[in-house]
């Protein structure tokens, strides 16, 4: 695992052993950024990372040009190295980890005020996360107009075509794994 792209590009990430999180392959996340480039500027994104394991996904962002990326992760071994690879990178400054459960993370979120520009969500593919955080973060203003929301999932699922204004514009697979794109609509 390491960085593809941006300012720590080829920086390597510590993942923790065995199978307790799937982290995203380099060639999975460097696809889904090539998407991405196309789809919005990264440059000043708020990015929320959901899920977030070790983090490989927020710091590719973090690495390309957002200026702020918030990580949720429960599992607390997953939060030691989601810490280790965010001090290695030099991210600590420009990140939030909030370690909770998902269904308590967001509401906090909310109340905070926050709102995101691009967000990932990757929790495990037999989570029923899947039912619900989507819906959640259209219907809680999480996201703002022309926000990208990107959900990796198995590719035998396949996740609603559309929550509220939260539309899905794209669906690739490679392998097992699928990556569904939604834009907020203003």
């Amino acid at each position: 695992m390491r960085v593809i792209s941006g300012s720590r590009r080829g920086k390597k990430l510590s993942v923790p052993a065995g199978l307790t999180t799937r982290p995203t392959s380099d060639r999975v996340k460097e696809s889904l950024f090539n998407i991405l480039t196309n789809r919005l500027d990264l440059s000043g994104c708020q990015v929320l990372d959901i899920c977030a394991g070790t983090g490989g996904l927020g710091i590719e962002a973090l690495s390309r040009g957002a200026d702020f990326c918030c990580f949720i992760e429960k599992d607390p071994s997953s939060r030691k190295i989601l810490d280790k690879n965010l001090a290695d990178m030099a991210f600590l400054m420009i990140s939030r980890v909030v370690m909770m459960d998902v269904a308590v993370a967001l509401p906090t979120l909310v109340r905070q005020g926050h709102c995101f520009d691009l967000v990932f969500f990757d929790p495990p593919y037999d989570s029923l996360l899947y039912d619900t955080v989507p819906g959640f973060v259209e219907r809680e203003k999480l996201l703002r107009p022309g926000a990208v929301f990107v959900a990796e999932c198995a590719v035998k699922k396949q996740l609603s075509d559309a929550y509220g204004h939260l539309r899905r514009v794209d669906r690739r697979t490679y392998g097992d794994t699928a990556l569904e794109l939604f834009m907020m609509e203003d």
